[in-house]
């Protein structure tokens, strides 16, 4: 199927083909759909001619069935042949668009898998391919061809452009051709200017009807037209509305375009003016504009009334003015000056006030004061009253000021001035002061003439004298008349020159008795002579070691080049000898980085042009404090006085300089500070232990940094032994297999030496199996005997450990016995108590040889049983019971647990009893808010039944497999019974004897008994023999997050170690069996292993003779499995494991 389109002009046609009919078409596609459900299919799909499925109706008829075979064999055709067509297709068609004309216009057009010639149709007729379309200047086709785009570009739109337009693609030998949509394109014209079309050549009549045509050309589309009756718009009044007196005003007013045009006429208040012309022309929209001029002379009565120009029509009764205040100028009336009258005498320097006053005239007044004919700047504002204004002239007054003339004009825009004058009588001091020398070079010796000439004053003025402090007198002449009116006079002074007039200033003064002031001059002396040093000249000079010195020099000379030279130690100071030398300007030295080194005397020498001077100067250097002990360590007994001294080596050593500092932990009471010059003594009498250590002595003397030395103390005391429940007692297997370490610990100094006793006998260190090891550490000394191959017979016995020093000795006495269960703690006590909880302490006992742990039992009033709580970490001896209930009084006990067995409860079985507080206002609990009112993202419904799915299945599998697992299990079981009952027989006997509950032998848990694992508690009922007879029963009132254990409840506890501590040394121990003595109830799962690996070895005798009972089967084995289980006597071990002391 090819499209044939026609160039130059000629519209453009696309044959189509005859095809069958819809419904051929319809099971076409669906046959391609269902066999080739691909994209493959779908390519094809988008091949087929879509149009061609609408065509028009009238070619139905004429379909032919052999037309239909040859599409239908092309179709298939296709689908054998997927690759070998492209379909050209639209991927942007052009769209309807409206621009204003003169704008640009852009229609899209973009083409997939384009393989025709792509061009444009303007109303039926194409545009050609080229893109820049020749013959269409404001036509052109843009965007890239490589993506397919061909947009139409129309530039400067006209209305010929307003028509339809369309992108087609010619056909190719791989695809048919296309034609989009047609697209129309919308150009916008606004208005032009409106104008009227009307008859305006004949007069209109009043009355009549007329036809006036308003006409809006060139809009597209149509422009909407609105009539409205012109009046003016504005109304303008110009010209100046202000004029002096006897002027003529001249004003203007204008009206814009009106129809019927207005009349303009004046007033002035109520008074309408006349003398007026008026001037009309064509304005806008066929109206007239209104011009009125009016000619007025004004006078002062006029003044501030309202001058309106009006525009007014009759006929359609319309009425505008346009009002303003008329301002008529006038001069003022009467001026005069309120001032101090002229045969008063003023002070010169006084304030005078003098005020001009001026009233009438319009404006007011505008004031100026003029001195002397010469305008004065220094008058006030000007202000306004009432009747007039007022200007206020402030003088300070001067000599030029007496019998001066002071005028002050009043003007105002009148154009007329009017003034009033004033004169002041003024007393001055002279205005001026001159002081002259015979000589010009004055020298240390010489006599100096000096003449002062004082200029005009009023009244005259007497000359005087000064010299620093001195008053001298001159010689007088006769006065003379001067200016302003005044009198001058003339004086002379002698004067022999020193040193100390040097740069001094000698005052010539003219005084007047009438105003008691005068003025003065001074002429300064610039007398020569050798260098001089100051009276201030420091002759000490303090410095801190290490800053810069400075040593001032405060010389004076003149001429002022002075030349000085510094010496010390009688040797010259040269800056090339040492850098840190340095000489200021002022010949002052400077020395850097200064030492104590640089102490001493220093001595200057200066000289100018007039002679030579020399001085002395020393130099203090300080520096901070160095000390050291006089004697560390420092021993003393005992009670007795002890003595630290330290020594300071500092400048300056000042009182109180001293302070010592006890370094220990722990407050002691220090000793009297005292100090004697550079030495700092602490004494302490009565010296106790708590006295030795370390001391440090602090010594400042204001220069930082302090130092300070450490002095220790040592007290000299005889030796005391530690003896503490853990010292008394040391436990140990006695098989024969173990060791043993006996430990004896003393404090005291000096060193102690140890000796051992066994049952009062002096032990033999000989003896290979007796080893002692010493260790030292400060004030602590320990000793350990280490007992090898401990035998109950030969060692179950007192060992006596001696310690002694110089000063005394000390004994204890420590037993070794078998490995038992633990003793008792004590000094069970109260930490803290809260609403809900309770903190204990206590101290704890021998542990029996082996690892202990300890355990609370604790009951309320209300409660019928106890409640018990396992202290975790087992060593911890502070714990704190929570989960407690406010204001409720509780009863507390304590006991301690060992692999053997338990102690009694704390104190001889004491009772603690403890009320908690009640509970402290709080926010609501988070734990009882509804889990199902807080948000969270669940699992959508059906991944929950997914993973339910792929558990179940799970589970099914996993119960097969235990079920196979087991039969197998069993059968083999079956088989090897016959030949491992020995064995297992041994085996069970060891487990039974080795794993011991922790309740004294005897305490049973029932299998339905509820455990809260997470506070590690239990419940017990008191049914009589606590030690013996305690049996778990449950608890109904506990949360659900108990659990029931399925037998006898055994907490975990690792394997006690036992290890021989030293005071820096831990030995690892030797393998030996533990004392375990009594049955332990087998269950299916043990906390740990059996120790009868352990035991395997050693005890190979005892295990054929130990008989294990028949294990129970069924029900026979439950009740055995919950029964009580009594512990072998002690009768029935072996004598190694008995525990008898011996």
């Amino acid at each position: 199927m090819n499209n044939v389109a026609r160039h130059n002009g000629m519209p453009s046609q696309t044959k189509r083909p005859q095809d069958c009919s819809p419904v051929v078409h319809v099971f076409v596609m669906l046959l391609l759909l269902i066999l080739f459900p691909s994209s493959h299919s779908s390519h094809i799909l988008s091949s087929y001619s879509f149009p061609s499925l609408f065509m028009k109706s009238q070619h139905i008829p004429f379909m032919f069935p052999f037309q239909c075979a040859c599409f239908s064999f092309f179709f298939f055709f296709c689908l054998m042949f997927p690759g070998t067509r492209a379909q050209q297709a639209f991927r942007t068609e052009p769209k309807n668009l409206t621009v204003r004309m003169g704008a640009t216009a852009v229609l899209r057009c973009e083409v997939l898998r384009a393989s025709g010639t792509v061009q444009w149709a303007k109303d039926g007729f194409l545009l050609g391919p080229e893109r820049s379309l020749p013959g269409f200047p404001r036509y052109s086709m843009i965007g890239n061809p490589k993506r397919g785009q061909y947009h139409l570009q129309i530039e400067d739109a006209q209305l010929e452009d307003d028509t339809q337009y369309e992108c087609q693609v010619t056909s190719s030998e791989s695809s048919s051709g296309i034609i989009s949509r047609l697209a129309w394109l919308d150009v916008r014209i606004p208005p032009s200017k409106p104008y009227f079309d009307m008859d305006m050549s004949t007069p209109w009549e009043a009355g009549k009807k007329y036809t006036v045509t308003c006409v809006a050309p060139d809009a597209k589309p149509l422009a909407e037209i609105t009539l409205y009756k012109v009046e003016p718009a504005e109304l303008t009044l110009s010209g100046s509305l202000t004029a002096i007196e006897g002027q003529e005003l001249n004003l203007s007013c204008y009206t814009t375009s009106s129809n019927p045009p207005v009349d303009i006429r004046w007033w002035l208040g109520y008074k309408e003016l006349n003398n007026t012309s008026v001037a009309m022309e064509e304005g806008d929209n066929g109206g007239m504009t209104i011009m009125s001029n009016m000619t007025h002379r004004v006078s002062r009565e006029e003044h501030g009334m309202k001058l309106t120009c009006e525009a007014f029509n009759k006929g359609t009764h319309f009425s505008k003015t346009q009002s303003d205040e008329l301002s008529v100028y006038y001069p003022p009336q009467k001026v005069w000056i309120n001032a101090p009258p002229e045969d008063v005498p003023l002070r010169s320097g006084s304030t005078v006030h003098m005020v001009c006053f001026a009233t009438g005239g319009n404006p007011k007044a505008t004031l100026a004061w003029f001195k002397d004919g010469t305008a004065v700047t220094g008058a006030l504002q000007q202000t306004s009253f009432d009747m007039g204004v007022a200007r206020e002239l402030v003088v300070v007054l001067t000599a030029s000021d007496n019998m001066a003339s002071y005028r002050c004009d009043a003007t105002n825009k009148a154009k007329k001035t009017i003034s009033a004058y004033t004169k002041l009588r003024v007393h001055f001091t002279p205005v001026s002061m001159k002081i002259t020398a015979q000589q010009e070079v004055l020298r240390q010796g010489e006599a100096l003439i000096l003449e002062c000439q004082a200029g005009s004053s009023s009244p005259m003025a007497n000359i005087s004298w000064i010299l620093g402090p001195l008053r001298l007198q001159g010689v007088e002449e006769e006065p003379r008349d001067a200016e302003f009116g005044g009198i001058s006079v003339h004086s002379s002074l002698s004067l022999n020159l020193t040193s100390q007039h040097h740069n001094q200033k000698v005052i010539c003064q003219a005084y007047s008795h009438v105003l008691a002031e005068g003025t003065n001059m001074y002429y300064k002396l610039n007398v020569l002579y050798p260098p001089e040093f100051s009276p201030d000249q420091p002759t000490e000079v303090q410095v801190l070691e290490d800053d810069m010195a400075v040593i001032p020099l405060l010389v004076s000379a003149n001429p002022e080049e002075v030349s000085c030279i510094w010496l010390h130690r009688r040797e010259k100071l040269v800056k090339e000898e040492d850098y840190r030398y340095h000489w200021l300007d002022d010949h002052s030295l400077e020395i850097r980085n200064v030492s104590r080194n640089d102490a001493g005397v220093y001595a200057v020498k200066c000289e100018n042009d007039e002679g030579a001077n020399e001085i002395s100067i020393t130099l203090d250097v300080q520096y901070a404090p160095s000390v050291k002990a006089e004697k560390e360590p420092v021993f003393v007994n005992l009670g007795e006085t002890a003595d630290l001294i330290c020594v300071a080596d500092a400048n300056p050593i000042i009182a109180g300089m001293f302070s010592w500092k006890w370094l220990g932990e722990e407050e002691v009471e220090m000793g009297e500070e005292t100090q004697e010059d550079e030495s700092g003594l602490l004494t302490i009498y009565n010296v106790t232990r708590a006295h030795a250590g370390s001391y440090e002595c602090l010594a400042n003397n204001g220069i930082e940094p302090p130092a300070s030395a450490h002095i220790r103390l040592v007290v000299q005391f005889k030796p005391e032994l530690r003896k503490g429940p853990q010292w008394r007692k040391v436990a140990s297997r006695g098989d024969g297999t173990s060791t043993a370490e006996i430990v004896c610990q003393a404090e005291g100094v000096p060193r102690v030496d140890f000796s051992w006793e066994k049952s009062g006998v002096l032990m033999d260190f000989e003896n290979p199996r007796y080893e002692e090891m010493i260790m030292r550490e400060g004030s602590f000394h320990t000793s350990t005997v280490r007992v090898v191959n401990v035998s109950a017979v030969l060692d179950y016995a007192v060992f006596s450990c001696t310690a002694r020093n110089s000063l005394g000795e000390d004994k204890l006495d420590i037993q070794l016995i078998s490995t038992n269960h633990p003793d008792p703690p004590s000094s069970f006590r109260q930490v803290s108590v809260g609403h809900d909880s309770v903190t204990l302490e206590w101290i704890p006992g021998f542990n029996g040889g082996l690892q202990q742990r300890f355990r609370i039992r604790y009951c309320w009033d209300q409660s019928v049983s106890f409640l018990y709580v396992d202290v975790f970490p087992p060593s911890e001896t502070t714990f704190t019971v929570t989960g407690l209930q406010p204001v409720t009084t509780y009863n507390f006990s304590v006991n301690a647990l060992n692999a053997i067995g338990e102690s009694e409860y704390a104190d001889n079985n004491a009772v603690l009893t403890i009320t908690t507080k009640e509970r402290p206002d709080s926010d609501e609990d988070p734990s009882d808010i509804d889990p199902a009112s807080q948000g969270g993202s669940g699992l959508p419904v059906y991944l929950t039944v997914v993973l339910t799915a792929v558990l179940g299945g799970l589970l099914v599998f996993n119960l097969i497999g235990c079920f196979f697992g087991l039969r197998w299990k069993k059968r083999q079981g079956q088989t090897a019974a016959g030949s491992r009952d020995s064995v297992l027989d041994g085996k069970k006997k060891e487990d039974e004897g080795s794993s011991q509950s922790t309740a004294g032998n005897s305490n049973k848990y029932e299998s339905r008994e509820m455990i809260n694992a997470a506070a590690q508690r239990t419940l017990l009922v008191d049914s009589g023999s606590e030690a013996d007879s305690n049996v778990y029963e449950s608890y109904a009132e506990e949360c659900s997050h108990y659990y029931y254990p399925t037998g006898v409840y055994t907490p975990h506890l690792s394997p006690p170690p036992e290890e021989t501590r030293g005071l820096d040394v831990i030995r690892r121990p030797v393998d030996h069996l533990y004392e375990d003595v009594g049955m332990y109830q087998d269950t299916a799962a043990p906390s740990r292993p059996p120790p009868s690996v352990v035991f395997e070895h050693k005890l190979s005798q005892q295990r054929n003779e130990w008989r294990l009972p028949t294990r129970p089967r069924g029900a026979e084995r439950t009740r055995q499995f919950m029964a009580v289980h009594q512990p072998q006597r002690d009768s029935d071990l072996p004598f190694e494991l008995r525990g008898e002391l011996v």
